[in-house]
């Protein structure tokens, strides 16, 4: 696993901006050694406002949409199109927008009437899924993801791996239901920590001083069990994209020059 890399820019929206820019820079570099990069989305707020930066350079005209695989890391499980699910607000804020190719965007199921109960068979659906893009390479049941982005909640937790609870435990699947999230809504589908750490990079981005605490800890050396984010690392990189305030209890010597 690799070791953690740290980046503070000043404010939140400068890094969904620099952001915007790495990750279209990444893509773009993939396609030039001739592979179709494995993209894996966020949501909540900085993640989806890096997308819509993403949209809003010219920059992003230098990858080929049609020649990327989108996959999300996580999916608040609701009806299809709901404005609180993360493949709702990623297709406003970018894939409507771009020449996506339908065929390589794979969102997570939504509940079509089940309730609950059906995020099970969602979750099994997606670990399916995966497992099918998996190539003799990938040495198991999850395709070697190029970028998986992540966000972080302000107890440490991230996708939709709480602390202490029964997916942070998890070693063998790759894809869990979640219920009785403590944030709402309470069911969920996630990536677990195995799968996640299956990435070649892993970008952890996150804002605000309500996550400087978690943010210490997790880089600080805690625990997975109690935060999360901190199980969280790619094979070759783990990136963490912070802001000034989401950084403001780092010790001094793991703080680079803001950017």
């Amino acid at each position: 696993m690799s070791t953690p890399e740290i980046v503070v820019h000043a404010q939140a929206n400068i890094l969904a901006a620099a952001a915007a820019a790495r990750l279209i820079t990444r893509l773009v570099d993939v396609q030039a050694a001739g592979s179709v990069p494995k993209l894996v989305l966020t949501g909540g707020g900085v993640g989806i406002a890096m997308l819509e930066q993403v949209r809003a350079t010219v920059a992003r005209d230098a990858v080929d949409w049609g020649e990327v695989e989108f996959y999300w890391g996580d999916e608040r499980f609701l009806p299809p199109g709901d404005p609180e699910r993360n493949d709702t607000q990623a297709r406003a804020a970018l894939l409507d927008h771009i020449r996506v190719d339908p065929a390589k965007v794979y969102a997570m199921g939504a509940d079509e009437g089940t309730g609950p109960p059906g995020a099970e068979a969602a979750a099994e659906e997606y670990a399916a899924l995966l497992a099918s893009k998996a190539s003799p390479e990938d040495h198991g049941p999850v395709p070697t993801f190029d970028v998986l982005l992540l966000g972080m909640g302000g107890e440490g937790h991230t996708a939709s791996v709480f602390p202490h609870s029964p997916a942070v435990y998890e070693t063998e699947r790759s894809v869990v239901a979640v219920h009785g999230c403590p944030k709402p809504p309470p069911t969920r589908v996630s990536l677990t920590l195995p799968a996640i750490r299956k990435a070649t990079e892993v970008w952890i981005i996150t804002t605000g001083d309500s996550k400087a605490g978690a943010v210490a800890l997790a880089l600080g050396g805690a625990g997975e069990v109690a935060i999360p984010v901190a199980g969280a690392r790619g094979q070759r990189r783990t990136r963490w994209l912070l802001d000034r305030a989401a950084a403001a209890k780092l010790p001094r010597d793991l703080v680079p020059h803001i950017a």
